[in-house]
């Protein structure tokens, strides 16, 4: 038999950082053709482990056009952002420069270039405080922080592009990220981190002094923020279902990428200390601005468009990966 045509590339934006550099592992092993560009401002080279690797800015137009035409690329996953909500309340203009702005640039060298389909990292901090903490894609969007503000006028962007253009997207709402390559072959990695599942597994190690619990006085069951965990493999591997969607004549589409069922952080402490088989060293303290008490996904519609099956949910595991990969973090440090 002939060998089958090869498929077109895949230019994967900020994928030597955390989520990143899973679909990239997953895309590689899958076969695909992989392009990564990424500054490295908060990304590890070590971390791309299939196909080439360019160092630059994702809203550098000369560079990611020069790309897209000399690789005949047709699909371009977009993670290059910053991500720290805390951090966009008082630092907004970054979040509009490097999440919204460079945004449009790289959608311009798209559109130039021809590019056929788009899966964008958005997030579920576009919907703000929905009602009862749970959110479908149909709720209203009304983000309360410049990171989510930031990202729902990147979806703007891309439904008027799409409307006025052959490109098709999928724009993928993350609940809560959280565990490692069950292989441990990589993981999160950057310093000074604020996901909840890897500060709470650096206190178990030793490597953080302790975890703090900001806001112990919302309308939850036990005071504390209840959020939607969703395992990195299981989020990487929507990214494949949602490229193949795309492949096969898919309309746009907006999902949330979640399990459907939230923990708090009195839960996920906990879990961390059960797996870990000692207690934590908790602090308490204020609320921080942009956080909601809860939020939850909708995720019926995911499992059905992209017909995806998560491997991961449970916390119990999403805690040992992430706790497994802290270990070997730290005894690489020691």
């Amino acid at each position: 038999m002939p060998p089958s045509p090869k498929r077109p590339a895949i230019l994967v934006t900020g994928g030597a950082g955390y989520i990143g550099s899973h679909v990239v592992r997953q895309l590689g092993e899958a076969g695909e053709d992989v392009i990564t560009l990424d500054n490295l401002s908060t990304g590890f080279r070590e971390s791309v482990l299939h196909g080439d690797f360019v160092e630059g800015d994702v809203g550098n137009q000369a560079i990611v056009s020069r790309l897209l035409t000399a690789r005949g690329i047709d699909t371009v996953m977009h993670f290059a952002a910053a991500t720290i909500v805390p951090e966009s309340v008082e630092d907004p203009l970054k979040y509009y420069g490097n999440n919204t702005c460079a945004t449009r640039n790289l959608l311009e060298c798209c559109r130039d270039a021809g590019v056929a389909h788009v899966v964008f990292s958005s997030t579920a901090a576009v919907y703000g405080l929905p009602p009862g903490g749970v959110a479908r894609e149909d709720t209203p969007t009304a983000p309360i922080n410049p990171y989510g503000t930031s990202k729902l006028m990147s979806e703007w962007m891309l439904r008027d592009l799409a409307a006025a253009s052959d490109l098709r997207y999928t724009a993928l709402r993350y609940f809560n990220v959280a565990g490692s390559d069950p292989e441990g072959r990589i993981g999160q990695s950057t310093a000074k981190a604020t996901l909840l599942v890897k500060v709470a597994c650096e206190a178990a190690v030793g490597t953080r002094p302790s975890v703090k619990i900001y806001g112990t006085d919302y309308d939850t069951p036990d005071g504390t923020g209840v959020r939607d965990y969703i395992h990195v493999e299981d989020l990487a591997s929507a990214h494949l279902r949602a490229l193949d969607y795309l492949r096969g004549g898919g309309e746009s589409r907006v999902l949330n990428c979640g399990y459907g069922h939230g923990y708090s952080v009195r839960e996920v402490l906990d879990a961390v200390a059960r797996v870990n088989g000692a207690p934590l060293t908790i602090e308490e303290a204020p609320r921080r601005a942009g956080d909601s008490p809860s939020l939850v996904a909708q995720a019926d519609q995911i499992r059905d468009v992209l017909d995806w099956t998560p491997r991961y949910n449970d916390l119990d595991t999403i805690v040992t990966h992430a706790l497994n990969w802290e270990r070997k973090l730290a005894a690489e440090q020691a």
